[in-house]
């Protein structure tokens, strides 16, 4: 498979365990379906639930220009932009290959991890709830749909903790003189 910038041969490459393919001269990165998703879990277990899907969450991408043609199929790939990051992801809308430029896959997930440390208590609250139905629903496992809620369930008492230390006090003066001693 060829570099879809570059036009030279892609070589197999090992991040986070997930076996891609990485452009020699440019550095850019070829994830085949599901592949980045894979990466960004594995880079951090707390942006597991954090669903990064540009077929899932159409709102957060903003389509542009087309640039490169799919390496695995040919199709003409779509110029995605994530957000207001400033990421450019080069998409297949065939077989959902994508194109990161260098260092763009570190980007995403910096920025995955800003949103996630200023969520506010609503967002978690429903957030959590949301992974609470896909725990029946959901098209993961029902563990690693759990795993998912309990990260968010984690999450949400850090932003109560965070937004009320008052509590925080109270609850380490109960661990450190509880009543039945």
């Amino acid at each position: 498979m060829d570099c879809p910038k570059c036009k030279i041969e892609l070589h197999e490459k090992t991040i986070q365990g997930i076996k891609v393919e990485e452009c020699c001269k440019c550095e850019g990165i070829w994830f085949d379906k599901d592949e980045l998703r894979q990466v960004k879990d594995k880079t951090d277990a707390d942006l597991n639930w954090v669903d990064f899907e540009i077929w899932k969450h159409p709102e957060n991408f903003k389509a542009g220009t087309h640039k490169y043609q799919c390496s695995q199929c040919g199709n003409t790939m779509s110029v995605l932009d994530y957000a207001d990051t400033h990421v450019e992801i080069d998409y297949c809308t065939n077989c959902q290959s994508i194109w990161l430029d260098k260092n763009e896959l570190e980007k995403i997930v910096s920025v995955l991890e800003d949103d996630l440390l200023t969520k506010s208590m609503g967002d978690y609250v429903k957030a959590a709830l949301e992974e609470a139905k896909e725990l029946f629903q959901g098209s993961e496992s029902f563990f690693s749909e759990w795993k998912d809620f309990t990260t968010i369930l984690r999450f949400l008492q850090y932003r109560i903790l965070a937004n009320h230390p008052s509590l925080m006090n109270t609850i380490t003066e109960i661990q450190k003189n509880p009543l039945n001693r």
